[in-house]
This record gives C-alpha cells, structure tokens and sequence, in this order.
C-alpha cells in the first residue's frame, strides 16, 4: 500500500450536488479497492492558468489517500472516461512528504517545529 495525492479539475458548469456525487464515485473507487481515504479538500472554484476546453476556470478538488500501487491504472482510465474532468494529477508521496502533510494538517507549522528542537 503506497500514499497518494489526487488533485482533479472538474468542469466548472457542475453544480453542488454533482461536484459532490463526483466526489463521492472516486472515494467509492478508493474504497472499492482495498484502498482508504485520509483526507479530502475540496478547493472550489478557481481560475486557470490557461484555457482548457475553452474554459478559464475550473472546480479543483486534492484528495490524500492509501491504496496498491495496482490501482493507479484503474484510477486513470477512469478519470480520462469521466467528461466531468478537465485535468487530473497522481502524485505517489514519499515518508517525508506523508508527515509534511500530517503536520499542514494539524496546524504545527515548520519553522515552530524547528524551533522547539533546538
């Protein structure tokens, strides 16, 4: 079991209820393959970089989650079949960045942390 960061571009036409429902299907995907959610952050509507799809904004969703490394294969065809998504990006984490993460979480900043240690 590897840790993974999930960041996905929705349309940004979707409304609430969809957005969620969106979510929802991934999460079950996750779930569906032995896999576990540790944290999800929907971000909300933000403007792009540049146009895709002939769209200037898009509604950004991370998603931190547990599951085999087998199941990155699922996940993409999935997300390049769902007309919802304008872009998507698999990041596998490492230890260091699993704990950053966990510390962004909690609210403990960096430089309080290095502070403390000296």
């Amino acid at each position: 079991m590897n840790n993974y960061e999930l960041m996905v571009i929705f349309t940004p036409v979707l409304s609430e209820e969809e957005f969620k429902t969106a979510q929802k299907k991934y999460t079950d995907l996750v779930a569906g393959a032995g896999g576990e959610i540790v944290y999800s952050n929907p971000w909300g509507l933000k403007s792009l970089a540049y146009p895709v799809q002939k769209k200037t904004t898009g509604i950004y969703w991370v998603v931190e989650f547990i599951a085999p490394s087998t199941f990155n294969e699922t996940l993409k065809i999935q997300l390049l079949r769902d007309e919802q998504v304008l872009r998507h990006m698999v990041t596998k984490l490492d230890k260091y960045a699993v704990g950053y993460n966990a510390r962004k979480r909690s609210g403990v900043s960096y430089k309080n942390e290095k502070a403390e240690a000296e």
